[in-house]
């Protein structure tokens, strides 16, 4: 299946200090958390600002996933494997940096990720229940039907703790809070994590 990946363009710029294009060389981050909590809209965002590839997870399920999620059958691990495998190595294909979205539930999940690309990040949107349900069920058409949305939260694993233990002590990670966050907030938050401000 082809890649949706674009390069979006940010015709704005600041003379005094490098612009997050320019300082976004070799960034790769993932958007992710459960269905519903806007990671396409926030990925389309931040790989705009950044002027970096957006590769959208979803386009990659092989049609057996999406069927069996049609269905309203959660994806088993090995479901996920290929995809997986696959969505490292189309961020291993943009050595200059990409925007991934992905849900990267569980800490095995991610591991697979960053296999590909040992430097990875994460920008998790995290979000409620009760609102990734009201979300997804206003998304008349989509493969991913309502009824999946506990399954999603029953398999997350906080990315929170992925970081425990580092001997460099940097953070991999960073959660947001979804719920009520405008995506262009969200989105700023994340940039000012991955590309600070100079000193």
């Amino acid at each position: 299946m082809a890649p949706a990946s674009h390069i979006a363009s940010d015709s704005a710029s600041v003379l005094t200090q490098p612009s997050p294009a320019a300082a976004s060389a070799g960034v790769h981050v993932v958007v992710m958390g459960v269905a519903g909590c806007g990671k396409s809209a926030v990925g389309r965002q931040l790989a705009g600002r950044l002027q970096l590839p957006l590769i959208e997870g979803d386009d990659f399920h092989p049609e057996s996933n999406i069927r069996k999620m049609r269905l309203g059958m959660p994806l088993e691990d090995a479901d996920r494997t290929g995809w997986l495998q696959e969505l490292g190595r189309q961020l291993a294909l943009q050595p200059d940096g990409a925007v991934l979205t992905c849900s990267a539930l569980k800490k095995t999940y991610r591991d697979t990720l960053r296999e590909a690309v040992p430097a990875l990040r994460f920008v998790h949107l995290a979000i409620s229940p009760s609102e990734s349900l009201r979300r997804v069920s206003s998304r008349p058409g989509h493969f991913y039907p309502p009824s999946l949305v506990t399954s999603q939260f029953d398999a997350l694993e906080d990315p929170q703790h992925d970081d425990a233990g580092r001997a460099d002590g940097r953070r991999s990670v960073l959660s947001l809070a979804a719920d009520a966050a405008g995506v262009e907030g969200l989105a700023d938050s994340a940039l000012q994590w991955l590309v600070p401000a100079p000193r």
